[in-house]
C-alpha cells in the first residue's frame, strides 16, 4: 500500500503538465480561430469599398497619369518654392477656370501713435513740414 501511494502521486504530478499543455494548445487554437473569424469579417465588410476603389482607379487612372506627365514638373517646381503651406489659403477655381492660390496676409503691427499728431486728420503734427 505504501508503494502505491507514491506511484499514484508521481503519476498525478507527471500528468498535470500534459493537461496544462493541452489546455494551452486548445487556447491557442481558439485564439487563432477567433483571429481568422475577425479578419474574415473585416474582409467581407471591406470588400464593397475595395471593389469601388478598384473601379475608381480603372476609371481615373489614365487621366491621372496624363495629368502627372504634363503637370508633374511644374508642380514639383511649385512645391520646391513654397516652404510653408500654412501661409496660403486653399486653392480657388475662378469662373474662367483659372486656379489661384492666395497667400495669407500677415497682420501688421500697428505703428506707435504720435502723441503730437492731430487725431482724425492726415496732416503732419504742428510745427513740422511735410516735404
Amino acid at each position: 500500500m505504501k508503494s502505491i501511494v507514491p506511484l499514484v502521486f508521481v503519476t498525478a504530478l507527471a500528468s498535470t503538465p500534459l493537461s496544462a499543455q493541452n489546455e494551452e494548445a486548445e487556447g491557442r487554437d481558439l485564439m487563432e480561430r477567433g483571429m481568422e473569424l475577425l479578419f474574415e469579417g473585416l474582409r467581407e465588410e471591406m470588400s464593397p469599398a475595395l471593389q469601388r476603389m478598384r473601379e475608381l482607379a480603372d476609371e481615373y487612372g489614365p487621366a491621372m497619369g496624363d495629368f502627372l506627365e504634363e503637370m508633374g514638373p511644374a508642380f514639383g517646381n511649385m512645391l520646391s518654392e513654397i516652404k510653408d503651406w500654412t501661409a496660403y489659403h486653399p486653392p480657388e477655381v475662378l469662373p474662367n477656370g483659372d486656379i489661384i492660390i492666395r497667400k495669407k496676409i500677415e497682420p501688421q503691427e500697428k505703428p506707435e501713435a504720435d502723441p503730437e499728431a492731430v487725431p482724425g486728420t492726415d496732416l503732419p503734427p504742428q510745427g513740422q513740414t511735410d516735404l
